[in-house]
């Protein structure tokens, strides 16, 4: 896939690699290969014929450029296509030539042949989510009591754990990663409904010839043709989608734990990566950058998907072919943040250090709720927010830390006098916070880690 060349900096050629022009034309060529194969097979073409159809079908042997240039004014990539592997299988046989596509229509090919290269897509994204999962499980258990602040409407909340955070990243990834397995084993399947998906053309080996077919291309078999049944296969795309935004969160996290003001958690230190062409020291999250570029990019993809939807009568005009255009790069996209972000997490540079003196800066704020828990059964959950309110108020203004400030409450104020002391004091035990951090890694980790391929 020639991409261009903002698109080449954000996704690396092996990204591509499945949809590029090459892979494209020879999976086209694999259907025809097949589809000859598959009627020798059930005995409506010779075996000779087929065997002469598929020697030629070698994508190298054919002028990509001049067949790209013919189907924008054929309307269709296959009809060029076929039109030169008849030419060139009549050089040596007639008998061939003249069953070469036989039965078969535009569609069966570009559609078989989107899906061929999906289907490799797919297992090279599943590849690398697994090296993903692996890297972010392990850094997981690494970190599982490592104290840090969870943020909330970009705001220090309350302490969790560094490794209850990766496990939020990792779980949705899981979950895609299954999704996606189980919808392109649905939706990648072989197209073979001939012109207007009867299959009249293939006649009544037709059932054959499709079982031998789409087990030889490793592809599905459908119910029916599906030239305008584009729900399974569009939810191959939308599960990718998901995965696109999934792996932007991760991205989005990623950059602001490494602005140098929280500098919680930073890319791998690499010469070349991250620079700047004037601030020399600049270490910007390149990684991040991808997964955030490419979740920003995917819901329009996506809804270019789900516009196309509407294919009229038995062959969509213009919706199709819209189709076609915009299903790679979803693609390309989410196997490129997926690396980027593989790439990150194979040695992350993790400041603990760092996380435990940004909780220590709020002076005990974030245990504020845990606080208020303590004054609760004496003094009635609406007194006790307020005074808690009052009391982190005048911390964050005045200064002192807001224990120090409730224990001098206990004695000052009549209404908190009955209220425990050592209760109090609990409420601001980070260990206790890491506790409850600690039971939720440990019911969530063994279930990720027990997933398929993880």
């Amino acid at each position: 896939m020639a991409l261009p060349l903002f698109d080449r900096f954000l996704a690396p050629a092996d990204a591509a690699a499945p949809f590029d022009d090459l892979a494209l034309i020879q999976a086209m060529f694999d259907f025809e290969a097949a589809l000859a194969r598959a009627q020798a097979a059930a005995g409506v073409i010779p075996a000779t014929s087929a065997a002469a159809i598929a020697s030629v079908c070698k994508a190298e042997l054919y002028d990509l450029d001049a067949l790209a240039a013919a189907s924008t004014r054929a309307g269709s990539l296959a009809i060029p296509l076929v039109r030169e592997l008849t030419q060139t299988v009549a050089l040596y046989s007639a008998d061939a030539a003249a069953v070469v596509h036989l039965g078969g229509t535009s569609q069966d090919v570009q559609d078989t042949a989107m899906a061929l290269c999906t289907r490799r897509a797919v297992d090279r994204l599943d590849a690398v989510l697994g090296r993903l999962v692996d890297g972010l499980l392990a850094l997981a258990e690494r970190h599982a009591d490592t104290p840090m602040l969870a943020r909330t409407l970009l705001q220090p909340a309350q302490v969790m754990s560094f490794g209850l955070k990766v496990l939020n990243w990792t779980a949705p990834v899981v979950r895609a990663r299954e999704r996606l397995r189980s919808a392109a084993a649905r939706g990648l399947a072989l197209q073979l409904g001939g012109a207007i998906g009867t299959q009249a053309g293939l006649g009544p080996q037709a059932g054959a010839i499709e079982r031998h077919m789409a087990d030889a291309l490793g592809l599905a078999l459908p119910a029916s043709p599906w030239h305008t049944q584009r729900d399974e296969w569009l939810r191959v795309a939308m599960e990718a989608a998901v995965l696109a935004g999934s792996l932007g969160k991760i991205g989005a996290d990623l950059a602001l734990l490494a602005q140098a003001e929280v500098g919680e958690l930073n890319e791998p230190a690499v010469p070349g990566r991250g620079g700047s062409s004037a601030m020399p020291h600049k270490r910007n999250p390149v990684g991040a950058l991808v997964a955030i570029a490419v979740a920003e990019r995917a819901p329009h993809r996506a809804a270019a998907l789900l516009s196309a939807m509407s294919q009229q009568h038995e062959r969509g005009l213009g919706t199709w072919q819209a189709e076609l255009a915009e299903w790679p790069g979803l693609f390309v996209g989410v196997t490129a943040s997926a690396m980027a972000l593989d790439d990150v997490f194979e040695a992350p540079d993790v400041h603990p250090e760092r996380m435990r003196a940004n909780i220590d800066a709020l002076r005990g704020l974030v245990f504020a709720e845990a606080a208020a828990a303590a004054l609760a059964p004496v003094t009635g959950k609406a007194r006790a927010h307020a005074v808690l309110g009052r009391l982190s108020g005048e911390v964050a203004t005045d200064g002192g830390t807001l224990q120090d400030r409730l224990l001098a409450a206990l004695r000052t104020d009549a209404s908190l006098r009955a209220v425990d002391g050592d209760t109090v004091r609990r409420a601001f035990d980070l260990q206790a916070a890491l506790d409850a951090a600690r039971r939720q890694f440990d019911r969530r980790f063994a279930a990720l880690r027990t997933a398929p391929d993880t």
